[in-house]
């Protein structure tokens, strides 16, 4: 049995952000994130920024290598940072998907500052998360907020912290779906850029693309 949530946000005089499942505040909106896959809603407490839109090719990209839905990385993105790249939170974690520095260190990133390290790191934590939990969309992010020790503290369910339930429901409305990895093909293109080759990932063929099998894109 799946449940729904709807979240709202608006600033109090204060300025301070409040979120709430009802619309307490005339000027509260919520906002849905486009093309989900079949069966689930990504949402976002309010639309994605102008800037959002200079990582697309980042996002598509290790989406694509790393098969997981770029609307979910996009709407964690959304949670974690707002898109801000040199965001820094009270406990440390850093950039777009806000890494924490055992996370960076452990997916060789030497700038969290620099979008293309960040979200590198960030997609394929996130996918280890996702298999890990076998899918379960709402666990993997569970454990992205809170730590999987946090989850397994809990009997492999989503923590009791108002923090991370909030965080969870501000992403996924569906609950306890699950989300299947969208099927896709992953190509792997090699550019001269600047005298140097640079490798990069789409799913969709181009020219002197070659296709990956499931193995080479670890």
């Amino acid at each position: 049995m799946s449940a729904s949530a709807q979240i709202y946000a608006w600033r109090d005089p204060s300025g301070h952000l409040v979120l709430s499942d009802q619309a307490k505040d005339p000027s509260a909106r919520s906002y849905a994130l486009s093309a989900a896959p079949a069966g689930t809603t990504y949402r976002t407490t309010r639309p994605l920024s102008t800037r959002a839109t200079l990582y697309n090719d980042l996002i598509e990209e290790h989406a694509t290598r790393n098969v997981v839905s770029a609307d979910l990385v996009r709407a964690v993105i959304q949670a974690e940072s707002a898109f801000n790249p040199r965001a820094v939170s009270s406990k440390g974690a850093m950039g777009l998907m806000q890494l924490m520095p055992a996370t960076a260190a452990e997916h060789g990133v030497l700038d969290p500052f620099n979008p293309a390290e960040n979200i590198r790191a960030g997609v394929k934590y996130l996918k280890r998360l996702l298999v890990s939990y076998e899918g379960r969309v709402e666990l993997a992010l569970a454990a992205y907020n809170a730590g999987p020790g946090a989850v397994k503290k809990y009997g492999g369910k989503v923590p009791p912290y108002r923090e991370t339930q909030n965080y969870v429901a501000r992403i996924q409305n569906t609950g306890t779906g699950t989300v299947a990895a969208p099927p896709t093909r992953v190509y792997r293109t090699v550019e001269i850029v600047d005298g140097r080759e640079v490798v990069r990932y789409s799913g969709k063929p181009r020219e002197n693309s070659e296709r990956l099998e499931s193995a080479e894109r670890r």
